[in-house]
């Protein structure tokens, strides 16, 4: 996935100015993001790849299947 280089502001006063200042060659300059912590990194890899096979496993398949079509018929339904 692309990295995106920054955001730009939602109010239109702000956009207007910021597209002026990139224009004439002023616009502001970013700090480059901070690196992530590879031991918080590794944690919430951890728990992110057990928690749905540990939900998984907990649940009954009459439960399941209940949240499957629960689903279902919220992506289904109408829009109005």
């Amino acid at each position: 996935m692309p990295e995106r280089s920054k955001t730009r502001p939602r109010d239109a006063n702000e956009l207007a100015h910021s597209v002026f200042l990139e224009s004439i060659g002023e616009a502001e300059k970013t700090d480059p993001p901070k690196p992530k912590n590879p031991n918080a990194v590794a944690l919430g890899r951890l728990g992110g790849l057990k928690g749905g096979a540990a939900r998984a496993a907990a649940l009954s398949s009459k439960k399941r299947s209940q949240i499957a079509a629960k689903a279902a018929a919220k992506r289904w339904e109408k829009k109005p």
